[in-house]
């Protein structure tokens, strides 16, 4: 039986669940002294002086500094839109670090930081688009003479077909900004000694951050060392370098001791870098059938105070998927970022990708307003045919590889009774004593498997491929290395399963390592859904070369060809002779001793290692349904039933799968209906805090009724497409689709994100439409 396909319990989980999980703050080394910063309260304000002599005489406080004190460099990111280690004459949004201070204990650094009085001059502040981009609009940076720090125009905006349209349809969409609240936040321990630098960090990508902190102090990279623990949660939130990972080092070195930083969930919400935030103006042609002639998409980017690589990105990401899983023959894409005084924005769980297949997904549904045709037969009439790959699109960044949209809605369909809803639903409206039902439907595709030559690189990154090691020990154990680095997504469990389907090694006998690079090759880290269909390549690859040696041994010492010999259940055998067998580790010993290999072969030849690429990015897909329940009384939104049917192309183990879908929709019903992160005139945060900003618990999802089809992935051996951010993609525009399905009988067509109970109440009244 194949383990690959198999549902295995992870590996990961014994040691997280019996508390035996190691966590930054967890790691407690001898002398360690304890960083917390002064954090601005302006938005936007000129500093005229920081006074820190209260906070030094303040008890168990070691040190205080300012950027005049350390006279650092800005930290990596966008050529002349850098962001400070520390703010420097000028803050840009309520949270950026202007002073840090140092004790022997947390408490006492955090008492410090009250003593500290920066005199600021505040300036005016922009904090939406509309604000940042209106004539005379304060500006966050001077020298630029502007708020937009990127724009690129449409090379076509396809009037012509517009004016001749039967049907022409234009919406404004809001993507709410949103911050991901990892169960962990940030958090950094530096121990700068004679031996050189190693840091302890909260991070998806430790040789990333390895490779940009030596850099920045100037030391050899032999000399750093940066290790990832367990990390409690990322979603893109721990791709980006934020002070703490380059100030702590500073000041080891300068008090000789190791610094330890923690973020609180007061600093992560304003401190860490927030998702979303991006505006749409989508327009729309088609004829009376539905089917669509040409699409118009304007994507404006809120980068907030500091334009982070991944953020100026993220339109780019959304604009090359705007036309989703359908035939459009004439698209014009237009972007451009823009700085506000507002946290910055980067990378969030689907990356530009759910702000795509939401504006797509609900120009379908206007289609089917404006016709008054279903919305699964709007779709119908616009898939790209699955015999029509590889499909290119309007993008070059987008040739998708594979997949079966409509067979993916017709197994939605199977999954949920869609006539008797829609027989509820008519009768629920008749009925002032039930809820109003809803029925929403999201048919999604986004672009994963981040791993093509050039895909990473203009993020900063060294490289596209993905790192793989694998050591077979001299018991026929194996333990594998990769570049890759989980906070999890099971990693750990799924590489395991395929060297163990390709190296014919017990499951049980396999180990994975990751997060230190001092031991891991030089590899690349964890991000865009790219860890199986990338790096679990590599697995099966380096597994393969590992088993041709293996059976080179085995030949030699069995007398016989090394295409006679096949490896099963833990044995090299001669094929059609079982008896005639090595075991793994009689193999494996030999690998070691010169004497008992062939004669072309030396010791320690199972042990390879492999940089894996693959030539394009794959495309999982599928199709998504919502039923949602409103209370007439009270507004109050409930989600019935969610039908999820994806397209992963191979799954390596469905618990997984099933799990990261899971809480992939979770965060998609979050941004839908709970989640918005907001600011008031003056640019202070109004949901800075749990009792603010609002998540779902437990109580408040549904129960997930699954399915799945299968296009194999043709760009890697496996046919993996990556499932880590379907349901994030997915999801929103589905629970959207169904909260206006649920009130369109009043003539309502649109509510933005999130439909809260205020919004829905305010309709059911007789409110904005």
């Amino acid at each position: 039986m194949s383990i690959v396909g198999a549902k295995v319990i992870r590996k990961e989980d014994p040691n997280l669940l019996t508390g035996r999980g190691q966590f930054v703050d967890d790691i407690q080394l001898t002398g360690t002294t304890h960083m917390a910063f002064v954090r601005s309260t302006e938005a936007h304000a000129l500093i005229k002086g920081i006074d820190v002599s209260a906070a030094l005489e303040c008890e168990g406080v070691i040190g205080a500094w300012t950027a005049a004190d350390l006279e650092l460099p800005p930290l990596p990111g966008v050529p002349g839109l850098e962001r400070p280690a520390l703010a420097i004459d000028k803050v840009r949004f309520v949270g950026e670090a202007v002073a840090v201070v140092v004790a022997e204990n947390k408490y006492a650094a955090a008492d410090g930081t009250e003593l500290v009085i920066v005199d600021y001059e505040p300036l005016g502040a922009v904090t939406n688009i509309e604000e940042a981009t209106a004539e005379n609009a304060p500006l966050l940076y001077d020298e630029l003479g502007s708020n937009t720090v990127a724009e690129v125009p449409t090379e076509d905006d396809h009037q012509a077909i517009f004016d001749a349209a039967p049907h022409t349809e234009t919406i404004k969409l809001i993507n709410n900004r949103c911050t991901a609240a990892p169960i962990e936040t940030n958090a950094c321990l530096a121990d700068y000694g004679p031996a050189g630098l190693t840091v302890w960090a909260s991070f998806q990508a430790p040789h990333h951050l390895r490779n940009r902190i030596s850099a920045w102090l100037d030391i050899p990279q032999d000399q750093c060392r940066v290790i990832t623990p367990d990390v409690g949660g990322g979603f893109g939130q721990k791709i980006n370098f934020t002070p703490e990972f380059f100030v702590a080092p500073v000041l080891s070195k300068i008090l000789n001791r190791p610094v330890k930083y923690s973020q609180t969930r007061s600093e992560a919400m304003t401190s860490m870098y927030h998702g979303r935030a991006q505006e749409q103006e989508v327009s729309v042609a088609f004829d009376n059938d539905g089917k669509i002639q040409a699409l118009k998409v304007f994507a404006s980017q809120d980068m907030g105070g500091y334009a982070d690589g991944t953020g100026m990105g993220m339109p780019v990401l959304t604009t090359a998927m705007s036309a989703g899983c359908y035939v459009i023959p004439n698209v014009s894409i237009a972007w451009r970022n823009v700085l506000t005084n507002t946290t910055p924005i980067a990378a969030y769980r689907g990356a530009g990708r759910p702000e795509a297949t939401y504006l797509i997904e609900r120009a379908m549904d206007h289609i089917a307003y404006k016709l008054d045709m279903d919305p699964t037969e709007v779709r119908r009439q616009n898939y790209i045919p699955k015999d029509s790959f590889p499909y290119p699109t309007h993008s070059e960044l987008a040739v998708y590889d594979s997949g079966n949209f409509e067979g993916a809605l017709d197994e939605l369909l199977n999954i949920m009774d869609y006539q008797s809803l829609r027989e509820e639903q008519a009768a629920n409206r008749e009925d002032p004593e039930k809820p109003l039902l809803g029925i929403g439907f999201s048919s999604w595709l986004e672009i994963a498997g981040f791993g093509p030559p050039g895909s990473l690189e203009g993020f900063g990154h060294l490289g596209s491929w993905e790192s793989v090691q694998i050591r077979i020990q001299p018991d026929g154990s194996a333990i594998i290395y990769t570049g890759a680095s989980p906070h999890g997504q099971g990693t750990v469990t799924t590489f395991a399963q395929i060297a163990s389907e390709y190296l014919g090694i017990d499951y049980e006998k396999i180990s994975v390592r990751h997060g230190d690079t001092a031991t891991i090759p030089q590899g690349i880290g964890t991000m865009g859904s790219r860890q199986v269909a990338v790096g679990g390549e590599g697995v099966k690859n380096a597994s393969l070369k590992i088993v041709e040696n293996a059976k080179s041994i085995a030949a030699h010492k069995l007398e016989a060809n090394p295409e006679d010999i096949e490896v099963a259940d833990g044995s090299l055998f001669v094929k059609g002779t079982p008896s005639k067998n090595l075991t793994w580790a009689e193999v494996a010993t030999f690998s070691f001793q010169r004497l008992e290999l062939p004669e072309d072969m030396d010791p320690g030849s199972l042990d390879t290692t492999i940089l894996q690429e693959v030539p394009n990015f794959s495309f999982p897909s599928g199709a998504y349904a919502c039923v949602i329940e409103i209370d007439r009384q009270t507004g109050d939104a409930r989600i019935r039933d969610m039908y999820l049917v994806d397209d992963c192309g191979t799954v390596i183990n469905p618990l997984l799968a099933e799990g990261q879908v899971h809480g992939g929709v979770a965060q998609g019903i979050a941004q839908a209906l709970y989640e918005e992160f907001s600011y008031d005139e003056n640019g202070q945060p109004t949901t800075a805090t749990f009792i603010d900003y609002l998540m779902p618990g437990a109580p408040d999802l549904p129960s997930y009724i699954s399915g799945r089809i299968n296009t194999p992935n043709p760009n890697n051996s496996l046919g993996a497409k990556g499932i880590g951010e379907s349901g994030s993609v997915g999801t929103p525009p589905a629970v959207m689709n169904a909260v206006v399905d649920a009130v369109r009988h009043l003539g309502v067509t649109h509510i933005d994100m999130p439909a809260t109970p205020q919004k829905l109440w305010e309709i059911l009244q007789g409110g904005s439409k």
